[in-house]
């Protein structure tokens, strides 16, 4: 065997050495991006969700002031019933 037979079984050799390596490489990278867009995804899902939980607590507030307003007005509407001879 001369040299440029070595050569040419050391290229045949090393072909599918070298597109394995690109298909394992090529995989990780996409395993990567998938991931990183995950995280992003799920970064974004949970900043809306804390912003959606934040306004549905304020909004609860806001109808418990008034709940509790509305529930001072009947009492002291009441008062005023009872004060004109009336029943409530």
């Amino acid at each position: 065997m001369d040299a440029a037979m070595l050569t040419a079984l050391g290229a045949l050799l090393a072909s599918p050495v070298a597109a394995a390596a690109a298909i394992y490489g090529s995989r990780g990278a996409n395993r990567a991006s998938r991931e990183g867009t995950l995280m992003t995804t799920y970064d974004s899902l949970t900043s809306k969700l804390v912003a959606e939980r934040d306004k549905a607590e304020e909004d609860q507030a806001t109808a418990e002031q008034r709940a509790a307003a509305l529930e001072l007005e009947v009492a002291r509407l009441r008062l005023l019933v009872t004060q004109l001879g009336g029943t409530p």
